[in-house]
């Protein structure tokens, strides 16, 4: 086996664990803007990780440069986070359901110092109205 085929290897391997990591987050997680993050996070790097691997086999393949990979992984960094953010603010949008743990600092600090936490929407409309 040669130093190539341990580079390839390598980018296999740890594009395969990022991927089944990403895969049992999105199973395992209890929260849909927590089980947001598994998929988009680590099976991007996964991806990425076998398009690294592709491009190094084929580039010493075929002895030229191979663009169509390097085309692929900033079309996946470029989509996967922007889709991301569009399904969390329609998740936002619709009010889903969060664990009262992932509401916020605020909720923490409501429930913490005896109080109610506030409702999710005060949240939401006070996001809003940091971003301005």
């Amino acid at each position: 086996m040669n130093w190539i085929e341990l580079i390839l290897s390598f980018f296999v391997l740890l594009g395969g664990l990022f991927m089944l990591i990403g895969s049992i987050g999105l199973a395992r997680l209890p929260d849909f803007y927590m089980r947001l993050h598994a998929p988009t996070k680590a099976t991007t790097l996964g991806v990425g990780s076998l398009l690294i691997a592709s491009m190094l086999f084929f580039s010493i393949k075929n002895s030229m440069f191979s663009i169509h990979e390097i085309l692929i992984t900033i079309f996946l960094f470029i989509t996967a986070p922007v889709s991301a953010h569009m399904m969390a603010k329609a998740a936002l949008h619709v009010d889903t359901d969060t664990l009262e743990r992932t509401q916020g600092v605020e909720a923490h600090k409501a429930a913490t110092a005896g109080g109610n936490p506030p409702a999710k929407a005060d949240l939401v409309n006070k996001q809003k109205g940091s971003e301005n």
